[in-house]
């Protein structure tokens, strides 16, 4: 094939204020337009065609049809979407959030995050189960190739679900020109911290509050080391997701209420600097497909603190300080381990540096862009054989 592949990618399912899958999906966006080596067609909601044509640029073509409510939208792409790829005439379809229309009538290519719908129906909204192990099912079944974010992710397909098609793993990115460990101006950090009424000194959780992401733990840790740091604060900063009751008691619980801040959703803006300018960043999630915020705390320089036996201990190596998953005392212990100044902590800082510099979004486009290519050039699979394709 002489011309650049066309490629459909269903953005439908990313929110306003997207976070985890959804952000993947907008960096993803981005880079794939950057490198200019496809075609891209953006399958939108049909009152969001201005972002995505303001992010991918005038190349790329943006079909705003798709229905706004999540089961409309899941019925539209099995009964509607099959006959617009057919009018687009795209080589190659792309569901970046676990679903695919089963009928396509070219070949698709889905992203698999995690398999915590099977391991952990607790985790998620009980709606959302079964309709998503089926999505996992149809996808390992149907699809030409399959995009795992992480050698975890990978395996565990293998064990639940044996794909037909071809696995490459491919990772996340980082983008270098946002989470890096200097400012882009002196003060522009502390401008967009006081525009949060956050102040340093501070432990910083990123990410939607939600009970996977093991945050009444993390309060309850925080209250464990606040009486010898005085100063200190924890700013929960996210938006809040389902299963709050958790939060909630624990909050009530807290002896040092007063000095936790909660910011809600956090613009795309400011995150580089909260990340940049805490004395430590927890992310004691108990399993995520990538953790995405884990990576960025290293780019930006910051002391991070994660949860043993997951991807995000993976990725780090040795750049980050572990705890077990659930355990308060152990999450307080990594806490004040990460908080000290010294050898180790330099130490662990360049590692984090080092580390978060090999992933980047145009190599992660790259390996997206392999994925579409085997799944247009309809050679025969070899089921299950994860690739690398870093």
């Amino acid at each position: 094939m002489n011309r650049p592949l066309r490629v459909s990618l269903d953005v439908s399912a990313v929110p306003a204020q997207p976070v985890g899958a959804g952000r993947y999906t907008v960096d993803l966006v981005g880079a794939l337009a950057a490198g200019g080596e496809v075609q891209l067609v953006l399958v939108a909601r049909h009152d969001d065609r201005a972002r995505w044509g303001e992010l991918a640029g005038p190349a790329a073509t943006v079909v705003a049809q798709a229905p706004a409510s999540r089961p409309a939208r899941l019925v539209w792409e099995q009964l509607a979407l099959p006959g617009l790829l057919r009018r687009q005439r795209v080589d190659v379809h792309h569901g970046p959030h676990y679903t695919m229309p089963e009928r396509a009538p070219v070949p698709c290519v889905v992203t698999l995050h995690d398999l915590t719908f099977f391991d952990h129906p607790e985790w998620h909204q009980r709606t959302k189960v079964p309709v998503f192990r089926r999505a996992i099912t149809v996808a390992a079944r149907k699809a030409g190739a399959v995009v795992a974010v992480s050698d975890a992710t990978a395996r565990r397909l293998q064990q639940l679900r044996p794909p037909a098609g071809r696995v490459f793993v491919v990772p996340h990115g980082v983008d270098h020109g946002r989470f890096r460990p200097d400012e882009p101006a002196p003060g522009a950090d502390a401008a967009l911290l006081a525009a949060l009424s956050v102040r340093p000194p501070y432990v910083l959780f990123l990410g939607t509050l939600e009970p996977r992401k093991a945050v009444p733990e993390l309060i309850a840790a925080f209250d464990l080391v606040a009486g010898d740091h005085p100063e200190l604060t924890l700013v929960l900063a996210g938006g809040l997701g389902w299963g709050a009751d958790a939060l909630h008691q624990a909050l009530a619980r807290a002896r040092h209420l007063d000095r936790i801040r909660r910011t809600g959703y956090v613009p795309d803006a400011a995150v580089p600097a909260l990340l940049r300018q805490a004395a430590a960043v927890a992310y004691p999630a108990r399993q995520e497909g990538f953790g995405l915020p884990a990576l960025e705390a290293l780019a930006c320089g910051a002391p991070l603190v994660t949860t043993s036996g997951t991807v995000m201990a993976d990725v780090a190596q040795q750049a980050a300080v572990l705890a077990a998953p659930g355990s308060v005392g152990e999450l307080a212990a990594a806490l004040r381990r990460a908080l000290a100044a010294g050898a180790e902590s330099a130490a662990r800082r360049r590692l984090g540096l080092e580390v978060a510099g090999r992933f980047t979004w145009a190599a992660s486009a790259a390996g997206h862009l392999e994925a579409y290519r085997w799944a247009v050039g309809r050679r025969e699979p070899t089921p299950g054989i994860p690739d690398a394709g870093r």
